[in-house]
């Protein structure tokens, strides 16, 4: 049953950042009657039942799903395809299942052939995180402030979309509205690049010898620091992101070594005018993420 923000039964499938984070902030705003919280992993319960009422914890899908007015798959998004099938059937009438992933297109196609003609799929993505992972590193103001994107890839009823969104809104969350292709193509740029050249950066420095590598520590200012911050994200999940978004992030990589061949070229050959253009416009669009509020 559904009335405005509140779900009587919302169920989340996967207890880490998201997932707890998740929890946290459906118990503080009261967005339902009944939470039931799901993991496939017995350390993970575990910190789970310390963290939220034991009760709320289950170790069945079915239990956990099958009264559910509300699902949430908070799995990386190379175990959507597995998650969906084993929940399929277990899911009621016009329950509405929902993702978190960091990709659109591949979900969709993972999810879609499993889900019943009464049961809504709504994709969607929370566009917030930390390089902590884990059910311990959750918090209730992950989302607020924050956009979380929802993806609508096929018709939806209206009265049962502004209802998701009204529950998402209910997080502190900022709602806005992507086709999957769109939503790819923009997270590759803003999101999956960072993290690729992060985790290369970083990995170039610990292929340095031993007393450099040991400097870079040491004397790391604050450019590094962020990037090893980047960095520490949890890598099952970053590495789903990359092989089911290969496409677009491929495309940005593309991009990106082409303007940096171009950086490369103005180095070498001293185009200082070259430089400060660049160096202007990044400058102006760092100032302009900073007005849109997302420097948070």
């Amino acid at each position: 049953m559904i009335t405005e923000k509140k779900f009587k039964t919302v169920a989340i499938i996967g207890g880490g950042l998201i997932g707890s984070s998740l929890a946290h902030s459906i118990r503080e705003n009261h967005l339902c009657d009944n939470l039931k919280i799901f993991d496939s992993k017995a350390d993970v319960r575990k910190k789970l039942k310390e963290i939220f009422n034991s009760q709320e914890i289950y170790e069945n899908l079915n239990e956990t799903v099958t009264e559910a007015d509300l699902v949430f798959l908070c799995v990386p998004v190379g175990s959507m395809r597995d998650v969906a099938k084993r929940i399929s059937n277990l899911l009621k009438k016009g329950c509405i299942l929902t993702d978190t992933g960091s990709t659109k297109n591949s979900v969709i196609k993972d999810i879609q052939p499993f889900i019943k003609e009464d049961v809504w799929f709504i994709p969607s993505h929370p566009l917030a995180g930390t390089e902590n992972s884990g059910p311990g590193a959750g918090f209730p103001e992950l989302f607020k402030g924050k956009y979380w994107v929802v993806v609508p890839y096929c018709s939806i009823p209206d009265e049962i979309l502004e209802c998701f969104k009204n529950f998402l809104s209910g997080t502190g969350a900022i709602i806005e509205t992507m086709k999957p292709e769109y939503h790819d193509k923009i997270l590759a740029i803003t999101s999956h690049l960072p993290h690729l050249i992060a985790y290369t950066i970083v990995g170039t420095a610990t292929d340095l010898e031993d007393q450099t590598k040991h400097d870079v520590v040491r004397f790391s200012a604050t450019g590094f620091r962020d990037f090893t911050r980047i960095a520490s994200s949890d890598p099952i999940m970053w590495r789903d992101v990359f092989l089911n978004n290969k496409d677009a992030v491929l495309e940005m990589l593309q991009r990106f070594s082409e303007d940096l061949t171009y950086l490369q070229r103005a180095i070498r050959w001293s185009e200082s005018d070259k430089l400060v253009d660049l160096f202007t416009k990044t400058r102006e669009i760092r100032r302009s993420i900073i007005e849109e509020g997302q420097d948070q």
